[in-house]
């Protein structure tokens, strides 16, 4: 049976005379750039990362490349062809370069395909699957703030492949960022052939909405609503965190553009933790009693303050 002819050198981007550590070297090159979990769900990357592994498994062998070698002039041209002579009888070792199920017709056609080359029950021996490691799943994982600035564990239930719902502990490291990524060993889908690992599970953290804080990177900020008077005069309040509440002193005239720094109430762990900001906002009544509408007037009056000057 005539198959297509695979130009190897080609492939890999080389000429036909070079050595072995140019091949070696443009064969890493290429399966790093075509790598499966390089290229999720990429067949056209799949089918590139099949033929690299098939033509650097031919090239980096001295007998497996003198006998490719023999086809000649035909792999200027691209034509069909039979196997040459010099090839029967021959019996080749596989040291892992590819995965048979990989390797195309061209292949097992010279070096050992069975029946799919036409030429009976394979004379050359076979070669069984390589291990190949399941894919890798990636999914979110939400969280609140309190959650992540203390850490600890969690279950949370995941749906994969089929619908199957799996329960899951997950430990969350104290201070962990919006965006991170929590990994769980051997928790991605099954691998495939006898003693294959299963790929990860990776969990990306997001951080839900805070009724009472917004995120500065790091920083955990929050607004503290103050009357003009505990502005004006100074005032001691009890301040909300996530680690718990604390008593801030708020020193006379702090206006409201004043901030204050609560060192390691952020988000984050060790020299990276970050702090909580606390904003002052300052407040005024929306109506007013006769009584307290004539002091304000009054301190009007008298106030020496400008607050455009």
């Amino acid at each position: 049976m005539a198959v297509e002819y695979k130009d190897y050198y080609k492939l890999l981007g080389v000429e036909r005379g070079a050595g072995k550590e140019e091949i070696s070297k443009a064969y890493k090159k290429l399966a790093r750039k075509y790598h499966p979990d390089l290229n999720a769900g990429d067949k056209s990357a799949e089918e590139k990362f099949k033929d690299i592994n098939e033509a650097y498994e031919v090239l980096k062998d001295e007998e497996k490349r003198r006998l490719y070698d023999q086809l000649g002039p035909n792999w200027q041209h691209g034509q069909q062809f039979q196997q040459p002579p010099g090839f029967e009888g021959t019996r080749f070792s596989f040291g892992g370069g590819g995965d048979a199920a990989a390797f195309s017709d061209f292949f097992e056609s010279l070096f050992g395909g069975g029946t799919r080359g036409g030429y009976g029950a394979d004379p050359f021996g076979s070669f069984p699957r390589r291990p190949r490691k399941g894919q890798n799943i990636e999914a979110q994982l939400v969280l609140s703030l309190e959650e992540a600035f203390r850490g600890g564990k969690k279950t949370v239930s995941l749906q994969g492949a089929g619908g199957i719902q799996r329960t899951l502990e997950v430990k969350i490291p104290a201070g962990v960022k919006n965006g991170a990524k929590i990994r769980l060993s051997g928790q991605g889908e099954p691998g495939a052939g006898q003693g294959a690992q299963p790929g990860d599970l990776y969990l990306q953290v997001v951080l839900a909405p805070h009724p009472l804080f917004a995120l500065d990177e790091n920083d955990v900020i929050y607004e503290l609503p103050l009357a003009p008077w505990e502005a004006v005069l100074g005032t001691k309040v009890r301040v909300p965190t996530l680690d718990g509440d604390v008593d801030l002193a708020v020193p006379p005239g702090s206006g409201g553009r004043k901030k204050f720094r609560l060192r390691g109430k952020g988000l984050g762990s060790g020299e990276a933790r970050g702090d909580q900001f606390v904003r002052v906002s300052i407040k005024v009544p929306e109506t007013l009693t006769p009584e307290e509408k004539e002091l304000w007037l009054k301190l009007r009056d008298i106030s020496t303050f400008s607050a455009r000057s």
